[in-house]
């Protein structure tokens, strides 16, 4: 075979080989990459204090137990023992995990609360009597209608609990089976972060002549929002009075 014969044979062959790289290499990058996405999707199947830490830090809104059980592919029991873990880590430190309900978030701790306001430049607005009043009423009775709000107080309270939702201080939490459905009021993150609690079982005991004032019995309440609804029927046709 001559020179020529050869160099041609050559050049053919590394032509072929050079042809087939490429679909070689997409095949098996589409293969890597079909191989990476089922491992991406598969669930990780644990969940320790560190990832919990860092998945609250990251979320942009409190996250709920059955929420970080199907991200982690984790079951409820887990879930609860890495919060109350984590609940334990946090305790004497900067951050605290705060809990309303079934939800889960961080927050900052309460003693670090003047300093924090100092760097964000804004002091939270002090709330007035009636406020502090309404907003009490509404932590310890939750959920609790308007009317029952109105009972305990003695005055219309439809403004000042507009003010305590404004402020996100109060939240509607869905509606009553008693007759007209009316709004079920409670509280929510931002009351706990605004008084520096981890949840609502660290609310201070109530005095036995607070408390027996506070709370009635199913029909007492019943008749006690009648008489407000029609007091409220009344001073609509008299005119509104801000309280």
């Amino acid at each position: 075979m001559s020179p020529e014969t050869n160099e041609t044979a050559f050049a053919e062959e590394e032509l072929a080989v050079g042809d087939e790289t490429p679909e070689a290499e997409t095949d098996s990058a589409s293969a890597a990459g079909r191989s990476g996405a089922g491992a991406a999707d598969a669930p990780p199947g644990e969940l320790t204090e560190t990832q919990l830490e860092a998945l609250l830090f990251v979320a942009e809104r409190p996250l709920s137990r059955s929420e970080i059980a199907t991200l982690t592919g984790v079951d409820r029991e887990t879930v609860d023992a890495r919060i109350g873990d984590l609940q334990v880590s946090l305790a004497e430190r900067g951050i605290r995990l705060v809990e309303s309900g079934e939800r889960v978030e961080l927050a900052t701790a309460p003693d670090a609360g003047r300093l924090i306001a100092r760097y964000v430049g804004a002091d939270a607005p002090r709330l007035s009597g009636p406020s502090l009043e309404t907003l009490a009423i509404v932590a310890y009775r939750q959920p609790c209608t308007r009317a029952t709000i109105e009972r305990i107080r003695g005055v219309d309270s439809d403004y000042t609990l507009r003010t305590l939702m404004h402020r996100r201080l109060v939240m509607e939490l869905g509606r009553s089976e008693a007759p007209g459905r009316p709004i079920l009021f409670g509280t929510g993150f931002d009351f706990l972060e605004r008084f520096g609690l981890t949840s609502l079982d660290e609310l201070p005991p109530l005095e036995a002549a607070v408390a027996e004032r506070l709370f009635v019995e199913p029909d007492e309440e019943l008749a006690s929002e009648e008489l407000a609804s029609e007091g409220r029927r009344a001073a609509d046709e008299v005119g509104p009075e801000e309280r």
